[in-house]
């Protein structure tokens, strides 16, 4: 028989918080006044203090020329004007890619209830084009509970090179090496500005999904840098935020 795991303090604490996380960033999407918006490095800095797996970038975006399920045409320069939270996986991966696709089910979740919903897109890369495409991609987002509302799963066009999808990997920072069949590789969320500019690597599986969230965020509500802000006004939401959650999972 089957064991379910029994929920803990700990886990109904989480969900208050993330819930509370929520309730926080639509209020946040709600101010426009520059006097309660911090600096991307605020938020920046914020992050990294207190999630090891963040890694703050600043530099142009790799390009991709890719297609969808029913073959549509999309690239990175199609997806400007939205935040883009992109992934490496493959539908036959058996054990890291499922849980990275879980992870994205969570964060797409979160932000799917909140104002940023119109505002962030999800892009999954496979790097086993020859097999995913077409309804392979389709079964797979529905497999896992994506909504293709602002998530799609992307390959290459048949014309193109098998390795296409991996040399794009490649220029994000990832190895994708065949070994027997499978493929080896390193797990990193990307996510990129609306001007096309990647913005930051969350590597793994275990950063905190308020620091993505939060991120994305800042970004997707065109923070900039606005001088010293050491002492935010009082009705600064991510100072209550920060507070009230301590800014963990």
């Amino acid at each position: 028989m089957k064991q379910h795991a029994i929920p803990t303090w700990r886990h109904f604490g989480r969900q208050l918080r993330l819930a509370l996380t929520i309730a926080a960033i639509g209020w946040a999407g709600t101010i426009a006044a520059p006097a309660t918006a911090h600096s991307l490095k605020e938020v920046e800095d914020q992050i990294s203090a207190g999630d090891k797996y963040f890694q703050a970038v600043d530099q142009p975006a790799p390009e991709f020329n890719l297609v969808d399920a029913v073959g549509r045409e999309m690239s990175l320069y199609d997806l400007r004007g939205k935040v883009v939270v992109l992934n490496f996986i493959y539908a036959n991966c058996g054990d890291v890619c499922p849980l990275h696709s879980q992870l994205i089910v969570q964060l797409q979740s979160m932000i799917n209830i909140s104002p940023m919903k119109d505002k962030v897109v999800f892009v999954s890369i496979t790097t086993d084009p020859s097999r995913d495409r077409g309804a392979v991609l389709t079964e797979y987002g529905e497999a896992q509970g994506l909504d293709p509302v602002n998530w799609t799963f992307l390959t290459s066009p048949a014309e193109q090179p098998e390795d296409t999808t991996r040399k794009v990997a490649k220029a994000y920072g990832l190895e994708f090496t065949d070994v027997d069949g499978m493929q080896m590789h390193g797990l990193v969320t990307h996510v990129i500005d609306r001007e096309g500019k990647l913005r930051g690597r969350f590597h793994g599986l275990n950063f905190e999904l308020l620091s993505l969230v939060t991120f994305a965020n800042a970004l997707a509500n065109d923070t900039h840098d606005l001088g010293d802000h050491s002492e935010p006004p009082a009705n600064d939401p991510w100072s209550w935020v920060t507070s009230l959650l301590g800014g963990g999972q």
